[in-house]
């Protein structure tokens, strides 16, 4: 006889499995028109004409931002939000399904972290959602966050900063990777920001004493940065591109130059804290230089809230689903991606997993099974940064990863493109939207489940009351901002 959560894991499987050729076909639209940063105007498209399609209400350009969009079905009960994201990479184009680098457009974009597949999984998840109120007369409002600018821009931050989160009982969401797991272990709040210099231009070599090079002041930035790594805490990261070296003529003292950095610490005070000091810095290279300084705050996030509860029940789902299995087609595709990862990502990924299980999974290289539940632990160091942190602050948030690509593949690699299209990726992708659409099923049928996650968003000291924002107040929205 078949429990209540068993049939509710059988009905949420049967809808999304009846729709899976269309999901798939949103996917691969998106892999094929990647898109970065705040430009995602076709993803959105595809992603908010399908939820239409579906029997949402849609809003499109939510918080000023024109690439952000919320599909909403239902207007009584706990309000659940599933979050999906659907920009690409700069410099990652590859072509599919192929085992070496080949680019399809010269230095153009790719999905290299699996967005494609991550908005429409969690989309597959709100339809089922939607789909399975209607069935069976349950309460609730299920409402899926198109979001943009995941990788640098952090259109979540002013989402939560619009109030869009305001109404929300508990948040869901999920990541491409090549393990079944829970996302729920720390990350690190980031502040992005672009310093810009102006000096003045001359001959360098017939009139040097008239320049003043904004070059000269990006590289005096960038020393001093680098000595400030000596005097910080060890879990902080600070990184920089120099995205305008100010022309390509040696001859010319350069006027204007930019350089572009990530301030990244466990804590948003601490990152604030830091980006004080290198905006410092920052003041030093200008003075030293004769040169004028500004900057311009690209965006920011906080550090993830973990939550217990909701973390629980998302992993019973997915034990309850566990992943479907691949062919053997699939697991010698897999093999040769596998052989183009070097020895240092094959050791990382070791590290993770243990010896033994990496020899393993050298010769079947897809995961199936499910990582089983670990409490995250509080010292456990943070890596990346997500702007699903500032979602978490104020609502209780959990995430899971599913394996859609081969075992050691590292984020934000052409292979990682490359897989996107694969079957074995989309198996991936349909049973992450599985896994979330049943636990959000769970939570409408038992409301003690959002009490206790609620009170323990507090009990980590978060909750809208205490959540800070890293953005200025004067911070102007993204469509706004010169890119």
């Amino acid at each position: 006889m078949k429990t209540d959560e068993n049939k509710v894991t059988s009905q949420i499987e049967a809808i999304i499995e009846e729709k899976r050729e269309a999901f798939f076909n949103v996917s691969d639209q998106i892999w094929q028109k990647p898109e970065i940063r705040f430009e995602e105007e076709k993803s959105a498209a595809y992603s908010s004409d399908f939820m239409e399609q579906q029997g949402f209400q849609v809003e499109r350009g939510v918080a000023g931002i024109p690439t952000a969009f919320v599909a909403n079905f239902g207007n009584s009960g706990p309000v659940i939000a599933i979050l999906g994201e659907y920009d690409a990479l700069p410099g990652l184009s590859q072509k599919a399904g192929v085992t070496e680098y080949i680019p399809v457009e010269t230095s153009g974009a790719g999905h290299g972290c699996g967005h494609n597949l991550l908005g429409v999984g969690a989309m597959a998840a709100a339809v089922a959602v939607k789909e399975y109120l209607e069935k069976n007369n349950l309460e609730g409002t299920i409402r899926y966050y198109g979001c943009p600018a995941e990788e640098s821009g952090y259109a979540k931050t002013y989402m939560v900063k619009a109030g869009l989160f305001d109404d929300v009982a508990a948040s869901f969401s999920w990541h491409p990777h090549y393990s079944n797991s829970l996302f729920h272990g720390p990350s690190l709040a980031v502040i992005h920001a672009t310093f810009t210099f102006k000096g003045k231009s001359s001959h360098a070599s017939a009139s040097p004493e008239l320049g003043r090079s904004a070059l000269d002041a990006v590289e005096l930035m960038n020393v001093g940065a680098n000595y400030m790594r000596e005097h910080m805490i060890d879990e902080a990261r600070v990184h920089y591109a120099i995205t305008n070296t100010g022309g390509k003529s040696p001859n010319v003292v350069q006027q204007e130059a930019e350089v572009s950095y990530f301030v990244r610490a466990p804590h948003a005070e601490q990152a604030r804290a830091l980006f004080k000091r290198l905006n410092k810095i920052a003041e030093g290279a200008a003075l030293m230089t004769e040169t004028k300084m500004t900057y311009r705050i690209e965006g920011a996030c906080s550090n993830l809230v973990q939550n217990s509860v909701l973390d629980k029940l998302l992993h019973k789902n997915m034990q309850e689903l566990q992943q479907d299995g691949f062919t053997e087609e699939e697991i010698e595709l897999s093999k040769k991606y596998y052989a183009t990862l070097n020895e240092d990502d094959k050791a990382f990924a070791a590290q993770l997993v243990g010896k033994k299980r990496s020899e393993e999974l050298a010769e079947r290289p897809l995961i199936h099974e499910i990582t089983p539940y670990i409490e995250a632990p509080e010292y456990r160091k943070g890596a990346g940064s997500t702007d699903v942190g500032a979602v978490s602050w104020v609502t209780p948030t959990a995430q899971l990863t599913a394996a859609t690509w081969t075992y050691g593949t590292p984020f934000h690699t052409w292979q990682v493109v490359s897989q996107g299209k694969t079957t074995y990726a989309k198996k991936g992708m349909l049973f992450a939207g599985k896994a979330i659409a049943s636990t959000v099923i769970d939570v409408l049928r038992k409301p003690e489940v959002l009490e206790d996650a609620v009170k323990e968003l507090y009990e980590r000291e978060a909750g809208s009351e205490n959540y800070q924002s890293l953005l200025p107040e004067e911070q102007e929205l993204p469509s706004l901002i010169k890119n």
